[in-house]
């Protein structure tokens, strides 16, 4: 089976699925890019690390992160090895010394552990064949010898239009995405890490 190695290249507030994020995957060696769709909590935990902003509570990745420092273990990598009916199957792989074992997870939690341990993303080339979709220089895409009408849902579709409409940014996650994560943590009574965002952005507008 052979695999390629995968960074996140940006995260925005899905336009059409409520409540949901935009997560796009790029690879690390080359131009294929996918789109999938993640989960509220996942993406914030994704972008306090890529902002570098540590919690001053403990999160659920936190608390996955401390179990596994109690019994010595390390999140090696994710890979992300099989996609059914739109879902991305997902495993990470966790090591202690010479001994590997492999747990499965969703792609959103994988990919959080992921910028929380500073571990390498690897897919199959058969699912980026499916799903990778490579962005011109004009802003337009092109998926793998297929047309745009391949993508499963149009809404989808739409999400990330917006999201190489917005685009071309050196940002991974847009001021404005993380204000609407601000605004979350504050529907959510989260109050220090809307603090932290809020900084966060304040600081990032100063330096415009």
């Amino acid at each position: 089976m052979k695999r390629k190695e995968l960074k996140i290249l940006g995260l925005s507030y899905s336009q059409t699925q409520i409540g949901s994020y935009v997560c796009v995957l790029t690879e690390k060696k080359g131009t294929i890019k996918i789109p999938l769709i993640i989960k509220a909590n996942e993406a914030q935990r994704i972008a306090l690390e890529l902002e570098g902003i540590k919690p001053t509570r403990t999160l659920t990745h936190d608390t996955i992160k401390g179990i596994c420092d109690s019994f010595d273990l390390d999140v090696q990598e994710v890979f992300i090895y099989a996609l059914m009916e739109g879902v991305f199957y997902t495993r990470i792989v966790v090591s202690k010394g010479i001994d590997e074992m492999e747990i499965e997870t969703t792609i959103g939690d994988a990919l959080a552990l992921s910028t929380i341990y500073k571990c390498p993303i690897y897919t199959t080339t058969d699912i980026i064949g499916s799903v990778g979709v490579k962005i011109n220089d004009d802003g337009s895409f092109d998926s793998n010898d297929k047309d745009e009408d391949d993508f499963e849902d149009d809404d989808f579709e739409d999400d990330f239009d917006s999201f190489i409409d917005d685009g071309k940014k050196e940002r991974v996650v847009s001021v404005e995405d993380l204000e609407i994560l601000m605004q979350n943590a504050i529907d959510n009574e989260e109050y220090e890490i809307a603090a932290e965002l809020r900084d966060r952005i304040q600081k990032l507008k100063n330096e415009e």
